[in-house]
């Protein structure tokens, strides 16, 4: 523990990574995980949690289809009781027969073993399992019923997070690290003991879990927080000490803008320098709030920093004093709720379409260079300006328009150039 880098220190000699350009990702052990492989060289992968009671099917399965089919690759769910473990293979059942073959993961704490034990369907059904070792069990149960869990992945062939969450970190291992630190001539600080605590939960239960018999190829590791810079220090910790495939999630992010700012500012640093293989955004969800907005979060955190593609990119003027109407906000609106609306036929009908660019713009300074830059692209006119917007299609002036209805005849233009450059008869 005298070892530990202070904070100061750290995170000077991580500075210039930050920095540099899009780098190589930390090399990770590939894991399957319901037919899909994460980690390795594999793309990031977008992870996304119901909030239903599990037991309740319908609900559950409306919402897990919903966040698949909002683009999450992989769909947590919570399995605390009797009724929700025996709902889990309902629930893929009835997914499958959406066309939604989503892999599901299951979410234990306390009784896991008992449960998974008790529900072979369950065990069967699920495509992935997370438990967290500072709540697997206490005291003399905690390395049975760990065994336990990992026993049965290894009869049903399944992968397991070892998941560690600082509000339930094993206080037995923390009170020990503490100790060791008091005991050093150069103690740590509370907040870096706390960041080893996590680290070496993680790697000392993977460990555990690998004498077992579970192979490195099932071990997914996350560590999570809620602080910015302590999941920045924590994940690079656990990068440079092993090679296990890394889930990213800011825990208890928060609600709306918070809670997007504080997730995209940590895991993007962490994607940045090739940390990270699954990421979640754990949004708080307002009264009566759309679930899916966690994915679509993640999708824009990933498309943004150049990593994947998901949907087409809306360049969008941001308004200003020449831009007194509300044409082009409403036009770009409308435009990215259609594509968000339309992505999952899209994503059969057209491959490939998630490529496109598209650029709305308000008046003439930077609205026509913007939109040459764009596959299709128009330029609305702005205060004073006339009532003429030029559409640009492929860097070419292909139309201008005029008239009340020039939002309806650039949306029918986006439309035939989908279809003219992404549709089956453009591919024969």
């Amino acid at each position: 523990m005298s070892e530990l880098t202070p904070p100061c220190a750290q995170n000077t000699a991580a500075a210039p990574r930050y920095l540099s350009s899009i780098l190589p990702r930390h090399k990770t052990v590939g894991v399957t995980i319901g037919g899909m492989i994460i980690g390795g060289a594999a793309p990031v992968a977008v992870q996304s949690m119901t909030n239903t009671d599990t037991a309740d099917i319908d609900a559950t399965v409306r919402q897990a289809a919903e966040l698949a089919r909002a683009g999450s690759e992989l769909v947590r769910l919570t399995v605390d009781r009797d009724e929700a473990a025996a709902a889990v293979p309902h629930i893929r059942d009835r997914l499958a027969r959406l066309g939604l073959n989503v892999p599901l993961i299951g979410d234990f704490h306390y009784i896991g073993h008992k449960l998974l034990a008790d529900h072979p369907a369950c065990a069967e059904a699920l495509a992935k399992y997370r438990i967290n070792p500072g709540n697997v069990g206490f005291r003399d149960k905690r390395d049975k019923q760990f065994a336990d869990i990992i026993a049965i992945a290894l009869r049903y062939d399944k992968p397991v997070r070892i998941g560690v969450n600082w509000g339930s970190l094993d206080q037995e291992l923390l009170t020990r690290f503490m100790n060791e630190n008091a005991a050093s001539p150069r103690p740590a600080g509370a907040k870096q003991v706390m960041r080893e605590a996590m680290v070496q939960s993680a790697l000392l239960s993977a460990k555990a879990a690998e004498a077992m018999g579970l192979p490195r190829s099932k071990i997914i590791l996350s560590a999570k927080v809620s602080a910015v810079q302590d999941l920045i220090a924590v994940y690079i910790m656990l990068a440079e000490r092993s090679d296990y495939a890394l889930h990213l999630g800011l825990t208890e992010a928060g609600m709306g803008t918070k809670g997007i700012v504080a997730s995209s500012a940590a895991m993007g640093i962490l994607l940045q320098q090739g940390i990270g293989d699954t990421i979640r955004i754990s949004l708080t969800p307002e009264p009566g709030g759309d679930r899916r907005r966690e994915v679509q979060v993640a999708q824009e955190l990933l498309q943004t920093m150049g990593f994947r593609r998901f949907v087409p990119i809306i360049a969008a003027c941001p308004g200003c004093g020449r831009t007194t109407s509300a044409a082009f906000q409403e036009l770009a609106q409308k435009i990215e709720t259609d594509i968000r609306r339309n992505m999952p036929l899209w994503r059969e009908k057209y491959p490939g379409v998630e490529a496109l660019s598209v650029a709305v713009m308000g008046c003439i300074v930077n609205g026509p260079g913007e939109s040459r830059q764009a596959d299709i692209g128009i330029s609305l006119p702005g205060t004073g300006e006339s009532p003429a917007a030029p559409v640009f299609i492929d860097g070419v002036k292909a139309a201008t328009l005029r008239g009340p209805d020039i939002a309806a005849r650039f949306e029918q233009m986006l439309a035939d150039y989908i279809e003219n450059r992404f549709g089956t008869a453009a591919k024969a």
